[in-house]
């Protein structure tokens, strides 16, 4: 059977302040359900704006609908991330991402859950890496 989630059915939420920083809008309408582990969101960076560190046990997809970004994986230069780019973030890599500092951002996330949850947080970006 169908399932049909309406437009505006589920109110958007703030990017908690230990997961990202700055004024960050997640729009999560879809989650995994005991046969599919599969969970989405539309998140959307003020410029400037981004998460905190963080890895995924199955990896993450990203999909680009508005702005620009930027990702950073540890240990590699930081990426910009443009109007309908997907990413691919392998499993366990550690990284980062959010808007440039003059360009709000608006990504899809989509991720798998191992365990009951599809993300580790870590530590928040710092200025210096940031700049970077």
């Amino acid at each position: 059977m169908l399932k049909i989630i309406p437009n505006g059915s589920v109110p958007s939420n703030k990017g908690p302040e230990q997961y990202f920083t700055g004024t960050v809008r997640i729009d999560a309408p879809f989650s995994g359900t005991e046969s599919a582990r599969v969970g989405g969101a539309t998140v959307t960076f003020e410029p400037g704006c981004t998460t905190a560190w963080h890895t995924h046990p199955l990896g993450q997809t990203l999909i680009v609908t508005h702005g620009q970004g930027w990702i950073q994986c540890e240990g590699e230069d930081t990426v910009v991330m443009n109007h309908g780019d997907i990413i691919f973030i392998p499993e366990g890599v550690k990284h980062w991402h959010g808007a440039t500092p003059d360009n709000a951002m608006t990504h899809i996330a989509i991720a798998e859950s191992l365990n009951g949850s599809p993300v580790e947080w870590l530590e928040k970006v710092t200025d210096e890496q940031y700049k970077k």
